[in-house]
């Protein structure tokens, strides 16, 4: 049953996956920004949806525009034949945006990756499926701060109410491993925390931390109070180990700003991991 649920899992992150990179390059501008509604070669993005959901890939053919011809008729004034003319310039056709966005292929096999890995620690559990709906947002939410450092409320906020959601209707189903009430408490509890160290230092953390804070201590709180701290403090040492990293390869400075939100994933991604798998 186990390695079905997995094999099945896998599936649906690869799945998904692939539909991660459109959405990532939409979302990904700055702040008061418009959503992205063409490709990087300035086609429009169409589609269901309105365009959101679908593959990273346009199909708009390159048109390259054709040198402007010589009159038929020259007049009296125009030079002898014989003359040397100059040759008219070949004029740069429209850019080949056939795929944009994140790379596709790795994208979908790290969104099957992480799916694989969370049906393989839960198992047939009801939780299950809540991991499964949530990880692909969690991988486009990384993908968007990668390249942005931003936290779309757009993504947080419905993150946050449908785990809550979504966890209350797993509680009563006799094979559900977590406890709802802790996991609202921890959601308000890390979110909270977030919010201290953003008044402490909101130079070095966003308010979208704050928000997505709210969704994974939810998460993380289904499993109780131990995992909550873990997946908070793992969080935070991720992104100053990064952050040590970029600074002793003389790529950024100690005031240097990082996305935060990719390690505070990857911390609950891995206390969520230990708090599935140490359920009888």
């Amino acid at each position: 049953m186990r390695a079905l649920l997995i094999v099945l899992a896998a599936l649906w992150g690869t799945g998904t996956g692939l539909l991660v990179p459109r959405a990532a390059h939409r979302l990904s501008v700055e702040a008061e920004q418009p959503w992205r509604a063409h490709c990087p070669g300035g086609h429009p993005i169409t589609g269901t949806f309105g365009g959101w959901i679908g593959r990273a890939r346009c199909t708009a053919p390159t048109t390259p525009q054709r040198p402007t011809p010589a009159p038929a008729n020259p007049g009296p004034l125009a030079p002898h034949p014989t003359e040397t003319q100059p040759q008219p310039q070949p004029q740069p056709s429209t850019p080949n945006c056939s795929t944009y966005g994140p790379h596709t292929p790795r994208t979908a096999a790290a969104t099957a990756l992480v799916c694989a890995a969370l049906a393989a620690a839960t198992g047939p559990r009801p939780e299950a499926a809540v991991w499964l709906l949530a990880a692909p947002v969690g991988v486009l939410l990384a993908l968007v701060d990668l390249r942005v450092h931003r936290l779309p409320d757009v993504l947080t906020l419905p993150l946050a109410a449908a785990t809550a959601a979504l966890l209350g209707l797993a509680a009563p189903l006799p094979a559900a491993g977590g406890s709802w009430t802790t996991a609202l408490l921890g959601g308000l509890a890390l979110s909270a925390a977030y919010f201290v160290l953003f008044l402490v230092n909101p130079s070095g953390m966003g308010f979208g931390d704050v928000k997505l804070a709210l969704a994974l201590g939810t998460a993380l709180g289904w499993y109780g109070w131990p995992i909550v701290v873990m997946g908070g403090l793992a969080g935070l040492l991720y992104g100053a180990l990064y952050g040590l990293g970029l600074v002793a390869l003389r790529k950024a400075g100690r005031r240097s700003a990082i996305p935060l939100g990719p390690f505070m994933l990857g911390g609950a991604l891995t206390a969520l991991l230990l708090g599935a798998a140490t359920l009888p």
